[in-house]
């Protein structure tokens, strides 16, 4: 399961949620191909944020766009402009009959996001910097800030080297099996002039346990009462003169 599934949509529904929020039942093509052109053009126009996830939510004329980042004064920028010229651009792809509004948050803890840390490999490697270094120190980071568990993978020409290969690091534990357990997952690519290295990241956090409420005691004495009695109770006297 572990290699077929991809952890964060296994977990829909469970503890995770979509990154689309709305509903459709005669434009889904369009209105899916407009949020797929949205958070391509965010993700390469903010490539150098941090950003994490991208949510969009629709209502009647109208589109709420959520960028979760690690570096939010990149966005906004000087008294905002940076925000209003990319809600300017925006509503251009989008059309004027559509009102669209952007907001940012902060991630409080960016070493513990999948996407912000893939994207902190990937800008190292187009640096040249030797990626064994890179993936402990991520991996050292992300443990010290309180994960669980991490596992970084590279693919590709690491190194410049003619046959690509791939190259894992883990520390921790990663249970992709268990659906209670809260598993952040990102891919991202780095663009070296050998080629693209492709960049895989797990991040485990903890588990969620959904907890029972607590009865009261007189409740669990009128269950109890309620239950039938025993079987032993129901037996006959033995009797002696059968003997």
């Amino acid at each position: 399961m572990g290699h077929k599934v991809h952890p964060i949509g296994l977990r829909i529904g469970l503890h995770e949620e979509w990154q689309s929020k709305w509903y459709s039942q005669n434009a889904y093509v369009s209105l899916l191909k407009q949020d797929y052109e949205l958070r391509t053009f965010l993700k390469e126009k903010l490539k150098r944020a941090g950003v994490a996830r991208i949510t969009i939510a629709r209502s009647a004329g109208r589109v709420q766009v959520s960028i979760a980042t690690s570096r939010p004064g990149v966005i906004i920028g000087r008294g905002g402009a940076g925000i209003n010229e990319l809600r300017k651009v925006a509503q251009e792809r989008l059309g004027k009959d559509v009102a669209i509004n952007i907001e940012v948050e902060e991630i409080a803890t960016p070493e513990l996001n999948a996407s912000v840390v893939a994207q902190t490999i990937a800008e190292q490697l187009e640096k040249r910097i030797p990626h064994r270094r890179i993936m402990k120190q991520v991996i050292e980071a992300a443990l010290t800030a309180g994960a669980k568990g991490v596992r970084v993978q590279i693919e590709g020409r690491i190194g410049g080297a003619e046959i690509a290969r791939k190259e894992w690091l883990a520390k921790g534990k990663i249970p992709l099996h268990t659906l209670r357990a809260v598993i952040d997952y990102a891919e991202e690519a780095a663009r070296t002039t050998y080629g693209a290295i492709g960049i895989k990241v797990w991040v485990y956090t903890g588990e969620v346990f959904v907890e029972k409420p607590k009865e009261s005691q007189s409740e669990t004495r009128r269950a109890e009462e309620s239950l039938p009695p025993r079987a032993y109770a129901k037996r006959p006297p033995v009797r002696s003169d059968l003997h």
